[in-house]
């Protein structure tokens, strides 16, 4: 009799314990509730869709300004500077027409002829042709003997020794630039002076002899 009472005892324990973990169904909806609560957006109100509209409206209003623009740029380009990469290749028969001149003049069977004579005349009269041809379309040549060096125009080859000018002046012209408007077409490529060093180096030395006398 103990035995079985102490089983009943164990066995209404273990049910107790089986109702607390099951949830009663009100518990059970309760939660399912919540978790399928979601917060709702929170409805704008006409004066601020009305300004978000104008924000947008506006934002669009510029990008197509910007674009506008941007195009307007483009064209105006395209039409002033369509050109500058023909322009450039047609340089070259400038070039090719001065070293033409050049071995000619160089060449000794040549020289002091009657042949010789006409024909650079005939490449000058080209050559100012040419030169004409492309001022006309804003292709200037770049004056470059006797100036300073720029940078943004002349593209120094070589230095020479020359006492008479001042460092940095242009006293050899290699090969032309030229611009095409407000554009380089192509640098001038040219030869700088520079003081003599040794004889700068000599007059030194005497002055510091005198001066010791």
């Amino acid at each position: 009799m103990e035995k079985e009472q102490s089983q009943n005892t164990e066995n209404s324990t273990l049910e107790d314990k089986d109702n607390n973990l099951e949830t009663s169904p009100e518990a059970n909806n309760q939660d399912a509730e919540k978790q399928n609560i979601k917060e709702e957006p929170v409805e704008k109100s006409p004066e601020e869709k009305i300004l978000e509209l104008e924000d947008k409206l506006a934002r669009t209003f510029a990008e197509m300004e910007n674009q506008r623009r941007r195009f307007e740029k483009e064209k105006d380009e395209a039409f002033e500077y369509g050109g500058f990469s023909f322009a450039k290749e047609a340089l070259s028969l400038l070039d090719n027409l001065e070293r033409s001149k050049q071995i000619l003049e160089n060449d000794e069977t040549l020289k002091n002829s009657d042949a010789l004579k006409k024909t650079l005349e005939h490449f000058n009269i080209i050559n100012k042709d040419m030169i004409s041809i492309f001022s006309k379309n804003n292709i200037k040549p770049i004056e470059s003997l006797n100036k300073k060096l720029d940078p943004n125009l002349h593209q120094a080859m070589m230095e020479i020794e020359d006492n008479n000018k001042e460092p940095g002046t242009i006293i050899q012209e290699i090969q032309k630039g030229f611009t095409i408007k407000d554009r380089l077409l192509r640098p001038s490529l040219v030869g700088v002076s520079k003081k003599n060093e040794s004889k700068i180096k000599k007059n030194v030395e005497n002055n510091g002899d005198f001066e010791k006398k």
